[in-house]
């Protein structure tokens, strides 16, 4: 009976260390890393492609997916990470929630600006992206198409047909809520974080326009989008 014991134990070892993978980073990409042996997909956050570009306020098109990755290299390549499994996606990757010096990796990647918080798979984060957005911080100080967005887009880097181009940056950066003005004349805002409001587009001579806070937006007469 103890020698059926002791080989469970050995055999179901090495699938307790793949399940939580633990050890030295390579980072693939910003949101891929090797720990020890283990390809991992980091949980709730979504990073910019190493292909996709942004464009700077003076609309300067710039290689940001290289530039993120370059930045999250610098920080973890190398460290230790402690991570706990979440599941496997259809790459066959570990994917993860991991710390490294005790801290939440994705929580730190958005929060700086990093990477986006992937609504369509956790809210985890969702707050962590929307303090980055309100102070610019990143990626967030300029154009940017949600990698979502990048990857169905044949264009690679350019807006979908359907979709109109990345708006301006509000003229203040205090005030970044967007009023807008649907086909049907109903007068909507939109907050950093919410599902529409990167590709929505503020114009001015339309009588669209930015609010530095709700009750604001609320008493000027527009009203939350519900997504």
């Amino acid at each position: 009976m103890l020698r059926i014991c002791a080989v469970f134990v050995l055999i179901t070892l090495p699938l307790m260390a793949v399940a939580n993978p633990q050890g030295i980073i390579r980072v693939i990409d910003a949101d891929t890393w090797d720990v020890a042996d283990t390809r991992v997909r980091l949980h709730g956050i979504d990073a910019p492609e190493l292909a996709q570009t942004c464009d700077s306020q003076q609309r300067a098109s710039w290689p940001c997916g290289h530039w993120v990755s370059d930045q999250v290299r610098a920080h973890y390549d190398g460290k230790i990470a402690r991570c706990d499994t979440i599941t496997t996606d259809r790459y066959n990757r570990t994917v993860a929630r991991c710390w490294v010096d005790g801290r939440d990796a994705g929580q730190d990647m958005v929060a700086n600006g990093l990477a986006f918080a992937y609504r369509k798979y956790s809210m985890e984060y969702d707050l962590d992206e929307k303090g980055a957005a309100i102070n610019n911080r990143g990626l967030h100080a300029h154009y940017i198409q949600s990698p979502a967005q990048f990857r169905a887009n044949p264009a690679k880097g350019r807006p979908a047909p359907d979709r109109p181009a990345p708006d301006r940056p509000a003229p203040d950066r205090d005030c970044l809520i967007k009023g807008n003005i649907s086909s049907k004349g109903a007068r909507i805002y939109h907050v950093p974080g919410q599902r529409d409001y990167q590709r929505t587009v503020i114009s001015e001579n339309k009588g669209e326009r930015w609010f530095c806070t709700a009750e604001n937006a609320l008493d000027a007469g527009w009203r939350k989008a519900k997504r």
